[in-house]
């Protein structure tokens, strides 16, 4: 497997796919969306992985069409009032060696033809896990702070997705509490955008993994909140 960029054909067939979002389309075109999205995406994760495993060797790069780190095209629209069938994004998540077994944050690679981001976290934990990650901004409310503070996190991320935050302060904590906006939040999630430009290049791998590393002080300290390791 080797990674030579993003191709045009990428964005043009999921664009294409947008207008055409129909079986009939797909099956029609099915070919090139293997030789143009799926295939380049295997190739993708397979470049990241040697550099993701200098960042931790805890998350994992499987360039597998199923069971892997590429998501499915097929949309699920049992519960959805959109029945159309495909996405038309490609998703690729690498997740901690966890993540069968237990809620752990993990990267993320978004492409579609109008939108590039590249980040990790934690997007809507469980309970459990919220609560976990709570604790430990409780007590180490220090090391939170200094996470976010990191001077490759600033200059790479705004800021973490609070995702639909607490009106209220959650239960057992106080609304003056110096860290109660963290507190708050109901997703740890990062995102730093991308462009096409960096996706047709060869390199681009080595950059999305660049993106990663400048998050790790937040996934470690989200990853011992949860009791992974980093």
């Amino acid at each position: 497997m080797t990674f030579n960029g993003f191709s045009e054909d990428f964005f043009v067939f999921l664009t294409e796919l947008k207008a055409n979002n129909n079986r009939k389309w797909f099956a029609d075109n099915k070919p090139r969306y293997e030789a143009s999205v799926a295939e380049p995406c295997l190739d993708f994760i397979a470049a990241l992985g040697p550099h993701l495993s200098e960042i931790s060797p805890h998350f994992l790069a499987v360039p597998k069409k199923i069971g892997g780190s590429m998501f499915r095209i097929y949309r699920d629209t049992r519960f959805s009032k959109d029945k159309t069938p495909y996405k038309t994004n490609a998703g690729l998540q690498f997740r901690h060696v966890l993540g069968k077994d237990a809620h752990a944050p993990g990267f993320y690679l978004h492409l579609d033809p109008d939108e590039i981001f590249i980040g990790g976290g934690l997007w809507k934990p469980p309970s459990p896990a919220l609560a976990k990650i709570r604790a430990r901004i409780d007590a180490h409310g220090d090391k939170w702070t200094s996470a976010l503070a990191d001077k490759d996190f600033v200059a790479r991320y705004a800021d973490i997705s609070p995702g639909n935050p607490l009106i209220r302060p959650p239960k057992g904590y106080d609304a003056e509490h110096p860290h109660i906006d963290a507190l708050k939040r109901r997703s740890f999630f990062m995102m730093a955008k991308g462009t096409k430009a960096q996706a047709l290049r060869p390199d681009f791998p080595k950059h999305v993994a660049s993106v990663f590393a400048d998050a790790a002080p937040v996934m470690e300290f989200l990853c011992i909140a949860v009791d992974a390791q980093f």
